[in-house]
């Protein structure tokens, strides 16, 4: 059943759409840190977390999906072949992010990631034929300024990077501009979220395997050997620190992710992810007492203010097409 753009049910909808997506920046928020964590404190290559960080969320998936709703295992044998591409794309963005976060720090892979907001507006409309207007393109430029002043990379130090480092955070954001569409695009397949989350990670897991093995030449950052995929050896604290960033904030954010691009189009579930940093930085201030200082808390507003320019613009469209159709009535 269709609903009517102005219609309660629809309105509902949509606000759910924001809600489920700020959510899940909220989750996603976490994991540069515990990123970082691993790759300084036991030099973990990139590759190896990464493919472990899938296992990790597989693991996590299949008891938890087995116990509530088994049928959820399951998906049409039509839908394998296009899952396994949506795994290669979340491979790449794994990849991709890690290897960002290990070069250019949590704070400018960030904000590097999320130039994915501009691709995903583009891509959208070019592939899904999504809207692309001034309140979406107000939106990306306030997005990403706000990112940039959240994650206090407004001085020209801290852009002191490589050329590889620059071009892994690009390809990291245009790899998660292709992660959205195609979540977008198995919403409207009619693929469950939790469905797609299993299979991507599945998929992934095993293109994951194949890289950790190219040689080094090829692709730096991987197992040299069987044994490199055990790094962490006895490190407990290291393998329960990995389990914790797949079972917690990959999982719920990943998961939230996909079920809020069943609400929203993906252009704009993009955008609203760009308020990851101002939930790190909150985070920072609970958890650590890190104060947020006066650019941060602009930047902060600036983010949140593009999101709400959605919503409000989202609302003014609803009462528009609800006074056509009383006047058509």
């Amino acid at each position: 059943m269709t609903l009517s753009p102005s219609s309660p049910e629809a309105r509902a909808h949509l606000t759910r759409g924001y809600v489920i997506a700020l959510i899940s920046a909220a989750f996603l928020s976490t994991t540069a840190i515990f990123i970082r964590y691993l790759t300084l404190t036991y030099a973990l290559p990139p590759l190896v977390l990464a493919f472990w960080r899938d296992v990790f969320v597989v693991l996590t998936l299949l008891p938890v999906l087995s116990r509530v709703r088994p049928a959820l295992l399951r998906t049409a044998r039509h839908h394998v072949l296009y899952l396994a591409a949506y795994g290669l794309v979340l491979s790449m963005f794994n990849v991709m992010w890690t290897f960002s976060v290990a070069l250019n720090g949590a704070a400018v892979a960030t904000v590097l990631c999320y130039c994915s907001a501009a691709f995903t507006a583009l891509l959208g409309r070019w592939l899904l034929k999504e809207p692309l207007n001034a309140v979406k393109w107000l939106a990306i430029a306030l997005s990403l300024t706000g990112c940039a002043l959240v994650a206090g990379v407004v001085g020209q130090a801290t852009w002191k990077i490589s050329a590889e480092g620059l071009l892994v955070g690009i390809l990291t954001g245009l790899s998660y501009a292709g992660y959205s569409l195609m979540g977008r695009s198995a919403a409207q397949r009619g693929l469950n979220p939790w469905t797609t989350l299993l299979y991507t990670f599945g998929f992934a897991t095993l293109y994951l395997f194949t890289f950790n093995l190219l040689p080094e030449t090829w692709l730096p950052g991987g197992a040299a050997s069987l044994h490199d995929f055990f790094w962490l050896g006895d490190a407990w604290a290291g393998w329960g620190v990995l389990f914790l960033l797949a079972a917690g904030p990959t999982v719920a954010g990943f998961g939230l992710y996909n079920v809020s691009l069943s609400h929203l189009p993906s252009s704009v579930v993009n955008l609203i992810a760009t308020s990851e940093p101002v939930f790190t930085a909150i985070s920072a201030y609970l958890l650590l007492g890190e104060r947020l200082n006066g650019i941060q808390i602009l930047g902060s507003l600036m983010i949140l203010s593009g999101v709400v320019a959605l919503r409000l613009y989202d609302g003014w469209l609803e009462s528009r097409l609800q006074v056509q159709a009383i006047s058509v009535d």
